[in-house]
């Protein structure tokens, strides 16, 4: 079976720091984009930040550009995909989602991405 299993959520005050985990199991990934979403209460699912599968190339949202940093691990033959998030805002609350894309390289769109976790939660408090 695979799986997309992210951890690391919490309830954090404004300016804190976390650091979000996505471990796959069941597949490897390694040579699949990854990619990080949230989607806030009553708000649509939001592309936060994607990797490309070697690392090599990552692209932000706006939002976020600046603050958060997508990384990846692929030395234990499966990947695992981090996302270091500083200067949390509360407008940075939401359920956030790890994602594997089809392609290889960096890509924003949630089509393009296959494999999905359950979510963490993050809390940003004022």
């Amino acid at each position: 079976q695979v799986q997309l299993v992210e951890s690391g959520g919490g309830l954090v005050q404004a300016g804190g720091s976390l650091r979000l985990s996505c471990a796959a199991s069941g597949r490897t990934f390694l040579t699949n984009a990854m990619g990080w979403f949230r989607q806030a209460p009553g708000k649509e699912l939001e592309f936060v930040a994607t990797i490309s599968w070697n690392g090599g190339s990552t692209d932000y949202a706006g939002s976020v550009k600046g603050r958060f940093t997508i990384s990846r691990d692929n030395s234990l033959n499966t990947v695992t995909a981090y996302l270091q998030m500083n200067s949390l805002k509360p407008e940075d609350t939401a359920v956030y989602y790890c994602a594997a894309a089809k392609q290889y390289y960096t890509v924003a769109g949630r089509d393009e991405y296959d494999y999905w976790g359950q979510g963490t939660q993050v809390t940003v408090s004022s």
